[in-house]
């Protein structure tokens, strides 16, 4: 699942909005592992550009400290 979630949101990537939800998505079928490994590929891949998305999703609605 983990590998999916990567593929969809590297496919969204360009629509904060639709990669937001995305992200929320995925956090809610992964693991609290796999969450910890998306959250380090997405810092890794994607924080220049959605940096703020990123971290609103990981910490403010989701409560999650990595």
């Amino acid at each position: 699942m983990l590998e999916h979630q990567k593929i969809v949101l590297s496919g969204v990537k360009e629509n904060s909005k639709l990669f937001k939800k995305e992200l929320e998505k995925s956090l809610q079928w992964l693991t609290s592992n796999e969450v910890a490994e998306l959250y380090k590929w997405l810092v890794n891949n994607f924080s220049d550009s959605l940096h703020a998305g990123i971290e609103e999703v990981f910490h403010k609605e989701h409560d999650m400290v990595m």
